[in-house]
């Protein structure tokens, strides 16, 4: 019987659980039912968790015996290790965890039930419109499990079988819910990482070393034994523009002024209650003398004046969102809510404009840094960038105001959280692709202001069909069709369109997919395992089947795919 999660007890789980995953990332990795190279939420999930406990460790090795003290220590390493989509919703999960069991030197089975319940609601405040069957959909089933059992309990291992029976019965729940999971008879690869954290958690509790084995992939038709993974749509392509109910994305921070404070009688939650009567997605975080706020609000000014009843307003950005969805409808993981539309005070010292994008391979990197980028960061494919590497390089660049080009969908989510983390205003651009971002890239004007750059930016990228091409690396099910280990992709914006054990078939097949509607100009990024004659091969085909596109080759240097195209 275990009473009480003390410090100890709380980091051996954290390791534990931390253990479980590393265990099994591959496995993890290995069942998207993406079948291309960069399958990587165990990766990130693993990656995320592992920055965590080493913050969590070294606030152990100082000595913290306070379960609230070691829980925040983990919640920053995880923010600032957070990489992908996946790791970020991990991060958000262990936040509110956090800030749930704050003041709480050890933990009860409700305290610790209440728990991962603000952990849930944290989560889920991280995307506007959450699409249940993902992990998020995991998480809370089990934390209202949890809640239930930890009101009749004196004892956690009770408590945390009931949370992890119910993760695996909502784990294989998932295709039930996400019609993308049905049709590939799967289930959320992002809720078996979790799964996965939380038998952890009770091996660390009961002392059973044995719930650490390694599981093998399986691919079967019962969805009750399945565990693979795959997050094909995203919460922006699951609504229509027209269910935004409150269509501007507004932040700001309140420098609290003493008078004020006394006169309107600032209270922290009484504050949070008043604004949520504004609008959704409501954040707010205080400290003695600022608060910072996130809101979706319909009236984003009166919003503003009511903040300002206790002082000073600074850092106002604020998004018209219904515009941004209009460019974010296709777009996998995203929470566009990053645009500032108020300019931060000009410091004559800086120039006006800062770029950060991230680039994997050489050629495109140096592309990138021709075309106005201050920090080029490697990665994108089976290493996306942490948080924290972000971070660095937005506070490298000496500028008013800084643009990040993530240039691949599951970074975009890890750049959002830069936004509250740096002093400097970052604008996040949600690119998906490498050709998105040269296409951002090439409508970007120094002497333009912030907002004319966003928009004429993400004007140029609207404009782009961006393709690619690569290989799968395990036989897969995928829209109907099957898919061989070693057959050749044609992917255009994410979707496979042309499948076939020829390389120079398969690209010759997707740019004819891709020139179905026109075009003026074609661009070839040819990756590092992409031969001459082959190049050669496929500008000889561009040159005799379309004579009047005009079609520029460069050498990228990417790894995994062979050839990306640009279509405008």
């Amino acid at each position: 019987m275990v009473q009480q999660i003390d410090a100890t007890l709380f980091t051996q789980m954290i390791r534990a659980g931390a253990k479980r995953l590393n265990e099994n990332v591959d496995m993890v990795n290995a069942l998207n039912v993406f079948p291309v190279p960069d399958g990587d939420t165990g990766t990130n999930m693993n990656l995320t968790l592992t920055s965590g406990v080493k913050e969590l460790e070294k606030k152990a090795a100082a000595g913290s015996t306070h379960v609230g003290q070691l829980a925040e220590a983990l919640s920053k390493g995880l923010l600032m290790g957070a990489r992908g989509n996946s790791g970020v919703i991990l991060s958000q999960l262990f936040r509110g965890f956090s800030k749930g069991v704050a003041d709480q030197e050890s933990l009860s089975p409700r305290q610790f039930a209440d728990g991962l319940k603000h952990g849930v609601d944290t989560a889920y405040k991280a995307v506007i419109k959450p699409v249940e069957g993902t992990v998020l959909t995991v998480a809370r089933e089990a934390a209202e499990k949890g809640i239930s059992r930890g009101r009749q309990t004196d004892d956690i291992i009770p408590l945390m079988e009931t949370v992890l029976e119910e993760a695996r019965a909502s784990l294989n729940r998932t295709p039930k819910l996400l019609p993308v999971l049905a049709q590939a008879n799967v289930v959320d690869a992002g809720g078996k990482g979790l799964l996965l954290v939380y038998e952890g958690f009770l091996a660390a509790l009961t002392g059973d070393k044995t719930s650490y084995h390694v599981e093998e992939p399986a691919y079967t038709s019962d969805l009750e034994s399945l565990g693979a993974i795959a997050h094909e749509r995203s919460a922006q392509s699951h609504f229509d523009t027209a269910e935004i109910e409150h269509g501007y994305c507004t932040e700001f921070i309140v420098k609290l002024n003493g008078e004020k404070v006394r006169q309107y009688s600032f209270d922290e939650e009484q504050f949070r209650t008043d604004l949520g009567e504004f609008g959704d997605s409501l954040l707010v975080v205080a400290d003695d003398d600022l608060v910072k706020v996130h809101i979706h609000a319909e009236q984003p000014g009166e919003t503003l004046t009511f903040a300002q009843r206790f002082g000073e307003l600074t850092r106002i950005k604020i998004e018209n969102m219904r515009e941004q969805h209009s460019t974010l409808l296709e777009y996998e993981g995203e929470s566009p809510h990053t645009a500032p539309v108020v300019a931060p005070k000009v410091t004559a010292k800086k120039k006006p404009h800062g770029i950060v994008a991230v680039a994997v391979g050489d050629g495109i990197a140096d592309i990138f840094s021709s075309l106005h980028v201050d920090e080029v960061i490697q990665g994108g494919q089976t290493m996306n960038p942490s948080t924290e590497e972000l971070v660095q390089a937005v506070e490298r660049v000496y500028a008013e105001h800084v643009f990040i080009l993530p240039n691949n969908k599951n970074i975009i989510l890890t750049a959002e959280q830069v936004v509250d983390l740096v002093e400097v205003p970052v604008t996040v651009l949600p690119t998906r692709t490498i050709p998105q971002g040269l296409a951002a890239l090439m409508a970007f004007q120094v002497e333009n202001d912030v907002e004319l750059n966003r928009r004429r930016m993400m004007e140029s990228v609207d404009a782009v069909r961006s393709g690619e091409v690569t290989f799968a690396v395990r036989d897969s099910q995928y829209d109907g069709g099957s898919i061989k280990e070693g057959d050749f992709l044609g992917i255009q914006e994410g979707k496979i369109k042309t499948v076939s054990n020829n390389l120079m078939a398969t690209s010759q097949q997707l740019l004819t997919e891709m020139l179905t509607d026109g075009a003026d100009v074609v661009t070839i990024l040819y990756g590092q395992d992409a031969t001459a004659d082959q190049v050669k091969e496929l500008t000889n085909f561009m040159e005799e089947s379309y004579p009047e596109v005009e079609c520029e080759v460069y050498n990228g240097g990417q790894p995994l795919y062979f050839f990306l195209f640009s279509v405008e």
